[in-house]
């Protein structure tokens, strides 16, 4: 499963899988399809549960995963769902401000959280003799929180995201990109149209009753799903989730999803953006497809060949061979209700953007006429697989993605479904989604260009045609 990790996370680290080196011959080599052994239910109050047991070593992981994400938010109240993610750490009725890191770490544990386009997780990890008390204060602060929301509390978590958003935005080299392209990639209204952490005029105007209100809506049982993995006696859990989790009422107000409007790119659009920068940076956008529908594998696979690892096709002769680059990435970011696919590029100093683009432009041509190896595919689909087993050695990322998994594609063990869509793919089809999606598909190209060089920047003239 080639995902993006979060964008926003409370914290250092976010939640996601490291992507082994390919090993020649290991999916060849692949027996039986993996597995994560579960349990659901769901409590009277709509509460999901997933139980996974495992007694490999003595550590449980906990993940809060609710189903709310920035594309639930409305123009004009951007930012409320990673601003909740910061809220709900602030201490609950029976849970004193920062007593909830202070008791986890007492106990030996860890948490952090990280909010996206669709969905905000919680997650704690920890020795197994911890598992009440994270269920506990999980609990705490999804059904008693409200009643010690105040300005105060409001006020210095919106200082404390305003200040990220400056460290990793407003005052960060190329921190504005995502910003500037989303709105031009995604038509008005669209959910994925704002950046997850929302504009700073947004978070200033966001008032105590709508962030309450906010709450209200989407932090209720029954929109959430608690997920258990780890070294715990099942019976014992229930127990817990059913005496902390069971008294939370049910949610009073209705959701209704947000529908992603059609995306009707008629040209190019280029665009340019100075910042204080020294080396020029190009962004190639792409509409692409919503997750796990039918050319999302290939579109990993595509981004995966052309822009991941070494021995990329990209990053071998932008980097290597002709030394045109400092870097390149490319990825396929699809998501619940929609999707697209981004070429990175930085130039070396001395180099312009265009020579960087005339290249790009080679190779992407060169693998639309005449396709991929089996060899690069085959690269392709040992590191799925290699990144799969990872994974099931960990049991945080097991609670994820069972989470991820459930609210995706409704089955929260989709591991073996998720790893056959890699396993199945064929040079063509990988061929097929380049030309799908690339070849003389209209994009967004952002050039992000030092203070006063506007001149460096791509312009519809000098861009290269992808045919």
């Amino acid at each position: 499963m080639l995902r993006l990790p979060p964008r926003y996370h409370r914290g250092i680290a976010p939640l996601a899988f490291a992507l082994l080196l390919a090993v020649p011959g290991l999916a060849a080599r692949a027996q039986k399809a993996p597995t994560i052994p579960h349990q659901k239910y769901t409590l009277p109050n709509g509460l999901e549960v997933i139980l996974h047991v495992d007694r490999s070593v003595p550590i449980v992981a906990v993940e809060g995963f609710y189903k709310v994400g920035s594309g639930d938010e409305k123009p004009g109240r951007t930012g409320f769902a990673h601003l909740f993610e910061h809220v709900m750490f602030m201490g609950s009725q029976n849970v004193p401000v920062g007593k909830f890191d202070e008791w986890l770490e007492a106990a030996g544990a860890s948490n952090n959280g990280s909010t996206n386009f669709d969905r905000t997780n919680y997650y704690e990890t920890g020795p197994s003799n911890a598992l009440p008390l994270m269920l506990w204060l999980d609990a705490d602060r999804m059904g008693w929180l409200l009643p010690t929301m105040d300005q105060a509390k409001l006020d210095l978590q919106r200082d404390v995201v305003k200040n990220e958003r400056r460290q990793g935005v407003d005052n960060a080299p190329y921190g504005k990109a995502d910003e500037t392209i989303l709105p031009v990639l995604f038509p008005k209204g669209h959910p994925y149209s704002w950046d997850v952490i929302g504009s700073m005029d947004d978070l200033s105007a966001a008032a105590l009753d709508d962030v309450k209100a906010f709450f209200r809506q989407y932090y209720a049982p029954d929109n959430a799903t608690i997920t258990i993995a780890g070294d715990f006696d099942p019976d014992s859990a229930k127990a817990w989730v059913a005496k902390y989790f069971g008294p939370i009422p049910r949610g009073t107000a209705s959701i209704t999803r947000p529908v992603a409007p059609a995306v009707t790119l008629t040209r190019d659009s280029v665009l340019v953006l100075e910042d204080r920068v020294q080396l020029p940076r190009v962004y190639y956008t792409w509409h692409g497809v919503k997750a796990f529908s039918a050319d999302d594998a290939a579109l990993d696979a595509l981004a995966e060949i052309l822009a991941s690892g070494k021995s990329s096709r990209l990053y071998r002769t932008l980097v290597y061979e002709k030394q045109l680059a400092q870097d390149v990435r490319m990825s396929n970011a699809s998501q619940k209700l929609d999707g697209f696919i981004q070429l990175v590029v930085t130039a070396r100093p001395g180099v312009a953007p265009t020579e960087v683009d005339a290249e790009i432009t080679s190779v992407l041509n060169a693998l639309i006429a005449g396709g991929v190896t089996d060899r690069e595919l085959t690269r392709v689909k040992n590191g799925v697989r290699a990144n799969t087993l990872d994974g099931l050695a960990n049991v945080a990322s097991k609670a994820f993605r069972l989470s991820y998994y459930n609210y995706f594609t409704g089955t929260p063990d989709f591991l073996a479904q998720d790893l056959a869509r890699y396993e199945a793919l064929t040079p063509a089809a990988v061929q097929r989604a380049a030309r799908t999606y690339l070849a003389g598909t209209p994009r967004v190209v952002l050039s992000i260009v030092p203070e006063g060089k506007t001149a460096m920047a791509l312009t519809t003239a000098t861009l290269g045609g992808i045919k």
